[in-house]
């Protein structure tokens, strides 16, 4: 069986697999603080958390422990089980 991988965020990752947790958890943050109108800046105060740490977790660069999970849910007004379920982090979604 041949090995097919996808170049995606500076990462190669399996095409077979789902894209990794980190890439889909950022597209899912991101995809809420555009809704709310937020600027990365702004997410980043009102979650108290650095910005250039919101552009990783975006990029999906970091893997943030739970407690930054919840800082983050609370910073887009939303609850963590809501951004999971909403913003696509169980699927992959096949298009950006």
């Amino acid at each position: 069986m041949a090995l097919y991988l996808v170049f995606i965020n500076d990462r190669y990752l399996s095409k077979d697999s789902n894209l990794d947790i980190n890439y889909r958890f950022g597209k899912a943050v991101r995809r809420r603080r555009r809704e709310l109108d937020l600027s990365q800046e702004e997410l980043a105060e009102r979650a108290e958390l650095h910005r250039t740490y919101i552009s990783s977790i975006e990029r999906g660069r970091m893997n943030p422990a739970l407690e930054n999970v919840e800082k983050l849910a609370k910073g887009l007004d939303i609850s963590i089980s809501a951004l999971f379920a909403n913003y696509g982090i169980e699927t992959v979604e096949q298009s950006e």
